[in-house]
């Protein structure tokens, strides 16, 4: 008989989704166009091939008045998340900045605990600061010797953090809703939503939406396909599962790799110190994944 749980699919699910969306920074590095029009771009193209896959299935993307309400309200705070988060990479390079994004484990995790009533067991309770001071390690911050953009960079990572943590939220509950939709389906109809809202941003900020090279189309298509697509129904998936405390530390899988990419592919300067801040992260990671929540 197979010991594999729904509960242990659903934290696969989790952890194979931040594998996926880590790379979502090194694609808006790559990509040639302004940070607003990328986002459009990733959410157009997922949210479209979400769409159609979800036809495909026989799933409908309607399932009454509050659920389109609440992929509204998820497409605005994930709009609101990536216009924040995209123009932070550039002055913070993409490990840091999805680092400081992913500082939405203090949202997710305090609503968990003081909101919705999760009684965190004691590997839960001692991740919980081992994830902060390995990202504290990891950020390195040294503020006194560093320019107006580097600080304007991570106040706008820390709001993407608000934003972020407030989005997994209300994904969480739009999932968890009886009679709602599909996750694909919902996740497809959250992404329409926020390309609306994020095309109106390009207007705002006077961005172009022409893509001039084959590359970068091929970059927005890995984007909005791998990252987004795919990545966000895994982690759909798992967070209908998983106890909101215990996904926010199985997403920060996400930060960690994306500074291991930083560093592989971008040549970003590592200390010891930032190394050490991510062997603790992961080891909070391993310690969220594997305690359990008193209501689970």
């Amino acid at each position: 008989m197979s010991r594999f749980s729904p509960s242990a699919g659903a934290l696969l699910c989790l952890m194979a989704g931040a594998f996926l969306i880590s790379f979502s920074a090194v694609m808006v590095r790559l990509v040639a166009v302004g940070p607003a029009t990328s986002a459009f771009y990733r959410m157009l193209i997922g949210g479209l091939a979400l769409a159609l896959w979800a036809r495909l299935r026989g799933k409908s993307l309607w399932a009454g008045w509050p659920a389109l309400g609440l992929a509204s309200l998820a497409g605005l705070l994930f709009a609101l998340d990536l216009a924040l988060w995209h123009r932070a990479i550039p002055l913070l390079g993409p490990g840091l900045s999805t680092i400081l994004a992913n500082f939405q484990v203090f949202v997710v995790a305090g609503v968990g605990v003081l909101v919705l009533g999760e009684r965190p067991g004691w590997r839960l309770a001692a991740a919980i600061p081992l994830a902060v001071f390995g990202l504290w390690l990891l950020v390195g911050v040294k503020w006194e010797s560093l320019g107006d953009g580097y600080h304007y960079g991570v106040a706008l990572g820390l709001l993407t953090a608000c934003a972020y943590g407030s989005y997994l939220l209300c994904l969480r509950w739009s999932m968890r809703r009886v009679g709602g939709l599909d996750p694909m389906a919902n996740v497809a109809l959250m992404s329409l939503v926020c390309a609306g809202l994020l095309l109106a941003e390009t207007w705002r900020s006077g961005e172009s939406l022409v893509v001039n090279s084959a590359w970068d189309w091929a970059w927005l298509g890995v984007y909005g396909l791998a990252c987004h697509a795919v990545g966000w129904v895994l982690i759909s998936l798992g967070l209908k599962q998983v106890a909101a405390s215990r996904a926010g530390l199985v997403l920060l899988l996400q930060p960690t790799l994306s500074f291991l990419w930083d560093v592989l592919f971008f040549g970003r300067p590592t200390t010891l110190v930032e190394l050490g801040g991510a062997l603790l992260a992961v080891t909070a990671i391993y310690l969220g994944a594997t305690g359990r929540p008193a209501t689970e």
